[in-house]
């Protein structure tokens, strides 16, 4: 049964994966499989099907063409100009995530050519996707600003000039040293360890740990880490 003079419209989800390696967030891509504009870097996407949910079609969607599986996966936001897709009327649900590029190395798969860039580095985008990225940058940055969730995206153990690193590839901006380690230090979240990073300087940096106590529990300790928040995210 069909509802009597209704358009019919395609619903598409489109995957914005954010990944950091320790040092730089990433913007993972692949090459477009279908026309039009096949061939050219696209987000992660597809078509919902008959008989799945939106995030059933969104696990799906990443499985097969990245091979990445069990990733968090958070509703952004639909996109629904009528012009946005020029091989017939679409409308996308995309959904954006945050992973730790070290976790999925050996889950990438080749066969859709799927590759992180660096988002300054980022080639043009096909239809509306520059869009997406630059609205899932936002919510980002306006989360991170207000609870500490880009600690997720770390490993076990991380030093502070890691966490710096991740905090100012999210907001494109520089901020200092001491205070950054000040503020960070101040709210409790982190446990010393004896171990230090050698790696990136003689002196060596401390590793720390996230007290996940703490973190369920003091999930508002980022409310006013970030300064300028408005101006950053606005």
């Amino acid at each position: 049964m069909r509802y009597p003079g209704q358009a019919h419209i395609l619903t598409a989800i489109d995957c914005i994966i954010f990944g950091f390696d320790g040092n730089n967030i990433k913007l993972l891509l692949i090459q477009r499989a279908l026309k039009p504009e096949k061939g050219k870097w696209s987000l992660m996407g597809g078509f919902i099907e008959q008989t799945e949910t939106l995030e059933q079609a969104a696990d799906r969607v990443l499985k097969q063409l990245t091979g990445l599986q069990g990733v968090y996966l958070e509703q952004l936001k639909a996109f629904s100009d009528p012009q946005r897709d020029p091989a017939e009327r679409t409308i996308s649900v995309a959904y954006f995530a945050l992973i730790d590029i070290h976790n999925y190395e050996k889950q990438l798969s080749d066969d859709y050519h799927a590759e992180w860039f660096l988002l300054k580095d980022k080639p043009t985008l096909i239809f509306d996707h520059q869009q997406m990225v630059e609205d899932a940058l936002q919510k980002l940055r306006y989360k991170a600003a207000l609870h500490p969730i880009l600690f997720e995206l770390l490993p076990p153990k991380f030093t502070i000039p890691q966490l710096q690193s991740l905090y100012e590839g999210v907001y494109d901006s520089t901020f200092d040293n001491r205070n950054f380690s000040r503020k960070v230090l101040s709210t409790g979240l982190l446990i010393k360890q004896k171990e230090k990073d050698k790696v990136n300087s003689k002196k060596g940096a401390f590793y720390y740990k996230l007290d996940k106590k703490k973190y369920k529990a003091s999930f508002g300790a980022f409310l006013n880490f970030i300064p300028n928040p408005n101006k950053l995210i606005l």
